[in-house]
């Protein structure tokens, strides 16, 4: 029975889908919020904008261990990434633009070229 508590559905999603951890979930949402705070306005986020900012959140979380962390929930690129927010939006626990697709997520940045032991924050150009 689907229920409307957010952390619980995405549980039951992480568990249906099964390639991905509910932390990579977690982290989908928190990387929304730190994008649209890096961006200074409330707006539609592009799936190359996402990952922008996920990448900055995930510099500043983990350094260099985050390809470590990420491969440990089921992530290894980031159309990973974009696979799991595909299944937010199926779900109805996200939106997207009619111009969005699931290629936007394809090779946007290589895991072990940005996630450097002296990575630091990116451009966002």
């Amino acid at each position: 029975m689907p229920t409307n508590n957010l952390e619980e559905r995405l549980r039951e999603l992480a568990v249906r889908d099964g390639r991905y951890s509910l932390q990579a979930y977690r982290f989908i949402y928190e990387a929304l919020d730190y994008t649209l705070k890096k961006l200074g306005c409330k707006r539609h986020v592009s799936g190359r904008e996402l990952m922008l900012g996920l990448r900055d959140l995930a510099i500043e979380q983990f350094g260099g261990l985050a390809p470590m962390v990420f491969g440990a929930w089921g992530v290894q690129r980031t159309s990973d990434f974009g696979n799991i927010v595909w299944n937010l939006v199926e779900a109805g626990l996200m939106s997207r633009s009619d111009s969005d697709t699931l290629s936007d997520f394809d090779e946007v940045y290589d895991f072990r070229k940005t996630f450097r032991i002296d990575a630091r924050p990116g451009e966002w150009a």
